[in-house]
């Protein structure tokens, strides 16, 4: 009896042993959606502003002179360029 009390003793050890890793496993998993929750959300803000930005320099653009009108052009196409390049990072990304 005592080599069956021994076994599942030892088994039993084990078991515990390996629940304490799973829920280790468990955290960290949830420590890490958490921060990707967070990535993504700080990305959309910046897309966000980034937009927001490219917006006014559409509104610039409207009311620039006929003077000022091919230096708005190209920073609203810059501005463009670059917000496509970052949404389709961010997109490939999340």
């Amino acid at each position: 009896m005592e080599a069956r009390d021994a076994l599942q003793k030892r088994l039993d050890a084990e078991l515990h042993e390996i629940r304490g890793e799973i829920e280790k496993i468990q955290a960290k998993a949830k420590a890490k959606q958490a921060d990707a929750q967070i990535e993504r959300q700080e990305k959309l803000e910046e897309l966000q502003a980034q937009r927001e930005r490219t917006e006014q320099k559409l509104e610039d653009l409207r009311n620039a002179s006929d003077n000022a009108f091919a230096d708005a052009k190209a920073g609203l196409e810059l501005a463009v360029t670059d917000l496509k390049s970052a949404l389709e990072s961010a997109k490939a990304r999340f």
